[in-house]
């Protein structure tokens, strides 16, 4: 049996098998709302056999999104319509999840196929928000605030708001992004904050803000549903996050009640020029912090064959394997691959309205 089609539990919450659907940003929706586009584009890969499928980078308050058009769940209204989606995503055999974000100073911008800059306040921006006034730079040149303390404290109540709300909507996996140059990520690095107070300098201080949002969230998410987080666990960049420094936090992380890391990588500032592209290059990082922090792990970033997919889980490198462009490609992914690997009644995977006809 392919090791990659095992089920897998983690909590309450059972996975028909260890593939699954990263969030993917969609640009798709009007003051947060998701919509058809979002209804198709989600349900389509639950079809596909996914075992977990989780949507988008979702803002928890309006100037959180990373675009106007950015998914949110920041209103009491946003509730029903992912109520939709998640009833369907479960209705077809994947687990239903949502990762809930701020995007910091990297806010406020124009949709990547129509220049991916930020817009200015007079055409439809706003202000944007971060630890300390450094701009991202590249087409994201806006100043940002730097948040105060007060400011902080609210974020967090927003988040903790969404957490509730995205149970609400009958998601039973929650993911709180701390990655990709993000609020959380800016807090971070070295690279972005620069502040002389409780939140900066010292690893103690920069971790703050991410443990004290992850900690208040934890209050709120039952423990029956696994609570996760997607981490930068490098920048890439002498001066900025390290690994080493990542599995500390991933530890501590561990210990206030994370259930399983999302091994992620860089975006701190646009450059990009010391990351090793290559099929699956993330895959010996994600190895090394399951084993030095004794925590489930998943890993994604170029993987697009099933063998190495099934790899990355049969050596134990990884607990699940997350696909975003290759399920882009091909929403039907996960019965390609049981085909491929061999996995007897491949077509079991598929809805009865597919499976009948397929047979294999």
């Amino acid at each position: 049996m392919s090791s990659l089609f095992h089920e897998y539990r983690l909590k309450d919450v059972v996975m028909r098998n260890r593939i699954a659907v990263s969030p993917m940003c969609q640009y798709s929706s009007e003051n947060g709302f998701p919509n058809d586009w979002h209804f198709v584009h989600l349900g389509s890969r639950a079809v596909g056999g996914a075992g977990l499928v989780m949507v988008e980078a979702t803002a928890v308050s309006p100037e959180g999104r990373i675009s106007p058009s950015d998914s949110g769940i920041y209103l009491d209204e946003h509730v029903e319509p992912f109520a939709r989606i998640s009833r369907f995503l479960k209705q077809y055999g994947s687990v239903p999840g949502i990762q809930i974000a701020h995007a910091g100073r990297k806010a406020s911008a124009n949709k990547p196929w129509e220049g991916d800059n930020h817009i200015d306040n007079d055409q439809g921006g706003w202000d944007v928000l971060a630890p300390s006034p450094i701009a991202f730079g590249g087409n994201l040149t806006k100043v940002p605030h730097e948040l105060s303390i007060q400011d902080i404290a609210k974020i967090q109540v927003a988040f903790v708001a969404a957490a509730k709300r995205s149970l609400a909507a009958g998601f039973e996996w929650l993911e709180l992004h701390f990655a990709h140059g993000y609020l959380a990520h800016e807090f971070y690095s070295p690279l972005s904050n620069q502040r002389t107070d409780s939140y900066g300098g010292s690893f103690e201080n920069r971790i703050r803000f991410l443990m004290e949002t992850f900690t208040a969230v934890r209050k709120v998410w039952p423990e029956r549903f696994p609570l996760t987080a997607r981490l930068s666990v490098t920048d890439w960049i002498e001066g900025g996050v390290t690994v080493e420094e990542s599995i500390e936090l991933i530890r501590r992380l561990k210990n206030a009640g994370l259930d399983l890391i999302d091994v992620s990588h860089g975006f701190i500032t646009p450059d990009i020029s010391k990351v090793p592209w290559g099929p699956g290059f993330m895959i010996p990082i994600a190895s090394r912090i399951k084993k030095e922090s004794e925590i489930p792990t998943a890993v994604g970033w170029m993987i697009t064959d099933p063998q190495q997919a099934e790899e990355a889980v049969k050596d134990n490198h990884a607990d699940l394997v997350l696909l975003a462009r290759e399920m882009l490609r091909d929403p039907y992914w996960p019965y390609h691959a049981a085909v491929k690997l061999g996995v007897e009644k491949a077509s079991d995977i598929l809805p009865v309205q597919y499976a009948r006809a397929v047979k294999r």
